[in-house]
């Protein structure tokens, strides 16, 4: 289905307003939506607690364009945000995945096996995004008390996965 809406270059955001398609929400939404195919794409490389974990990740980030795409006056009308506890969750999944990679003083050279090169992909998408977002919360446009820091969280979450899922492999690797 095509609603032909944008085909002077203007798009929808959540709620009456529309701008333009070169607008910066605009532009942070779309690093936020490449992050979220980049996170599909590992997930479908993964199995088990890993895929679980970036299946929330993926669920998380849609609160996080939801915030973006909506203007500061109706963001109340939203039935879930990014706040302090999810910021929290994502600070004991770093010690979580701390505990399973180690991580100390590594140079990471990202392709050791299909699956933690998805998740290095992901985390440099997601790099991206929360540049886009900084700039969209140095312009006043958005609120970034819980939202930056969660996507800070979120690419430190991907390094760490990565390189448990490298460890995982190499393990694999020596027993074969």
């Amino acid at each position: 289905m095509t609603t032909r809406t944008g085909d002077r270059g203007d798009t929808s955001l959540f709620g009456k307003g529309r701008v333009r398609k070169t607008d910066p929400r605009i532009e942070a939404l779309g690093d936020l939506d490449e992050t979220q195919a980049a996170l599909g794409l590992a997930r479908a490389s993964l199995r088990g607690r890993d895929r679980s974990l970036v299946l929330e990740l993926q669920r998380g980030l849609y609160r996080a364009m939801a915030e973006v795409a909506t203007s500061r006056a109706g963001l109340g009308k939203l039935p879930a945000r990014i706040d302090s506890a999810a910021v929290g969750e994502l600070d004991e999944l770093v010690e979580s995945l701390r505990e399973r990679a180690d991580v100390e003083g590594r140079f990471v050279v990202p392709g050791e096996d299909p699956a933690s090169a998805a998740v290095d992909l992901a985390r440099t998408v997601a790099r991206r995004a929360e540049r886009s977002v900084v700039r969209l919360v140095d312009a006043k446009t958005v609120s970034g008390d819980d939202l930056v820091p969660w996507l800070n969280r979120l690419s430190d979450v991907l390094f760490l996965l990565a390189r448990a899922i490298e460890q995982r492999h190499t393990l694999a690797r020596r027993r074969t």
